[in-house]
């Protein structure tokens, strides 16, 4: 029989995984379009009149399909002839089709027990190809259906939707990592993901930027509610005007129901100051409406204000952006000047200023995307222009972001950075600054201890030198200060020596200072750090000397000779008592040799 060579498995394995991933694509999108077509059929069996068969709702079905990933449809049966564009993208049908999409590539780029982890690029690309081959077949399918897709659409924006969805998971497969960037990208830019501090700021960019436009859509939101809430009586005789049937108001509420999110980001625009389009002669501003707007019979429509100028309330819709830029500032003025860090770790005015501004431009690039797919033209006439301006209302979004973020920023921070005693930063150890206490008993120490050492140094240097005929008076001012010393205090001090008395080291509380003299070493000073000046030089007496040599003998196994005596040399006084295995002084004193601890003692 045959073996297979494992570069032949390998490569079978590979093929296995990108067809699996293909599959994965094609079986997300076949999910979505599933999902939607029953939709539309439950409410085309529903209605009590319906004007096609099953073949013209399953068209209808995948025109919509298509339209949830921004394709653009046409309508061709209209009443003047002319084929009529519709563009409008209902934000909440979006989520569906990408959030499919996403976790199709997510799951094909994980590895699976028992098999390596696929190729990142080969998962992407499988998966994105089997998702198009079914937005191919719904595009021939809805061709001759009442809502048909315009072909230029179906590259821009429809497969640039599927590729970022695709991308962004295999992105979330791999740890949603901030670089290393493809080896074909300049090199520059390579080196600057490649840098820890960019990553951090960049990130810390990202999450104000999208806390910024969460706000802004928050309050548009709001600005919806509220409008439609004192419009209600408009709202509930457009709902009821569309559809007299319990069916056909169940499909008016679904179509609400997804132009939802658009109505927020139409109020967010309008809080922003270019407002939004109401036809090609009419647009909608907090400073009032002006032209003649033509406006659908619409329950979402009613919030729209009245024509003439605004008044104080439709100011206040200029709440929404400041709201946003100070989400904005406080994100960024949390990562400039945490809580848990000390204030040497904070960032300069310079790098806050940077993000703050980073994050603006973010927040207005976000906008001004969602702005330019959340209208859209309906017609051919007046409804050619119909929702909000993006190119208005992204530059405003940066405006206000930045106009209002940075010097916000910049406030947060000083007062995040306030004095330590105060509010949440009272705990927060600042390691880099030690106190003025510190700092005023470290420099008495270090006085105490220099002029310490200065009058040892002169002692030495006078007990040392020869008596000179002109200077009588050393012998006799040493002796009589060094009597005078024991006279009072019964011994000379402790200070004169380098070893610490017994129980001043010991008995000392925490913070007391060994040895110093001066105010500011005693008992109980919280300014001083616990420490003792190191003895003379023990390491040559002879005492140790003999320790060590016993230690070495005894771990040579008896190979060591016995310490030398020095027959020349006075006896050694005898010290404390150590271990028994130690040799006795006073044996080496004697020229007696050392016993020997590896070996029995005499026998008495």
């Amino acid at each position: 029989m045959t073996q297979r060579s494992p570069k032949a498995t390998a490569e079978r394995n590979r093929t296995l995984d990108l067809a699996s991933a293909l599959v994965r694509g094609a079986v997300a999108a076949g999910l979505g379009l599933g999902a939607l077509t029953v939709l539309v059929m439950v409410v085309w069996i529903s209605s009590p009149y319906p004007d096609s068969g099953p073949g013209g709702v399953l068209r209808a079905a995948a025109g919509v399909w298509l339209l949830a990933h921004g394709a653009g449809l046409v309508r061709p049966d209209t009443l003047s002839g002319v084929p009529a564009p519709v563009s409008m993208v209902p934000l909440l049908l979006v989520l569906g089709p990408v959030w499919l999409a996403h976790r199709a590539a997510r799951d094909a780029a994980e590895p699976e027990e028992g098999r390596p982890r696929p190729s990142r690029a080969g998962a992407f690309c499988a998966v994105t190809a089997g998702y198009l081959l079914v937005v191919a077949g719904a595009a021939a399918c809805a061709r001759g259906g009442s809502l048909r897709p315009d072909p230029d659409t179906l590259v821009f924006p429809v497969a640039l939707v599927v590729a970022g969805a695709a991308a962004a998971g295999v992105w979330t497969a791999a740890g949603r990592p901030f670089g290393p960037l493809p080896s074909w990208s300049p090199l520059v830019l390579q080196e600057t993901i490649a840098r820890t501090l960019f990553r951090d700021r960049a990130e810390a960019a990202c999450r104000s930027a999208a806390a910024g436009v969460t706000v802004l859509l928050g309050g548009g939101a709001l600005l919806v509610a509220v409008a439609l809430g004192r419009n209600a009586e408009a709202a509930q005789d457009a709902f009821l005007g569309l559809a007299g049937d319990w069916s056909g108001r169940f499909a008016v509420l679904l179509l609400a129901a997804s132009l939802v999110p658009n109505a927020a980001l139409w109020g967010a625009a309008y809080g922003l100051g270019p407002g939004f389009s109401l036809g090609t002669g009419a647009t909608a501003t907090p400073l009032g409406l002006d032209g003649t707007p033509a406006v659908p019979h619409f329950p979402l429509l009613a919030a729209v204000p009245d024509q003439g100028p605004g008044s104080l309330l439709n100011g206040a819709a200029l709440a929404v952006p400041v709201a946003a830029a100070l989400a904005v500032a406080w994100f960024t003025a949390r990562r400039a000047a945490p809580v848990e860090a000390p204030r040497a770790q904070a960032w300069s005015t310079r790098e806050t200023v940077r993000v703050t501004l980073l994050a603006a431009l973010g927040c207005a690039a976000g906008t001004a995307l969602l702005t330019a797919v959340a209208g859209g033209p309906l017609g051919t006439g007046a409804l050619r222009e119909f929702g909000p301006v993006w190119w208005l209302a992204g530059p405003a979004a940066l405006a206000w972001t930045a106009g209002i973020g940075v010097p916000a920023a910049l406030l947060l921070r000083l007062w995040r950075l306030r004095t330590p005693g105060w509010a949440w930063r009272r705990d927060v150890p600042e390691a880099d600054e030690p106190s003025a206490t510190a700092r005023a008993a470290a420099t008495a120490t270090v006085a105490a201890v220099e002029a310490e050492a200065g009058e040892k140094a002169e002692a030495e240097a006078v007990i040392g030198r020869r008596r000179r005929w002109w200077a009588p008076w050393r012998g006799r001012g040493g002796a009589s200060g060094a009597a005078g010393d024991a006279a009072t205090g019964g011994a000379v001090a402790p200070a004169a020596s380098s070893v610490p008395a017994p129980g001043t080291a010991l008995d000392a509380a925490p913070g007391a200072l060994v040895g110093a003299v001066g105010p500011g070493a005693g008992r109980g000073d919280a300014g001083f750090e616990p420490y003792d000046f190191l003895p003379t030089d023990p390491w040559h007496e002879k005492d140790f000397r003999e320790a060590r040599w016993a230690s070495l003998k005894r771990g040579s196994g008896g190979l060591m000779a016995d310490f030398p005596a020095d027959p020349a040399g006075p006896a050694a006084p005898a010290g404390p008592a150590g271990p028994a295995d130690f040799a006795d002084p006073a044996d080496f004193a004697a020229g007696r040799p050392a016993p020997d601890p590896d070996r029995p003692g005499p026998t008495p």
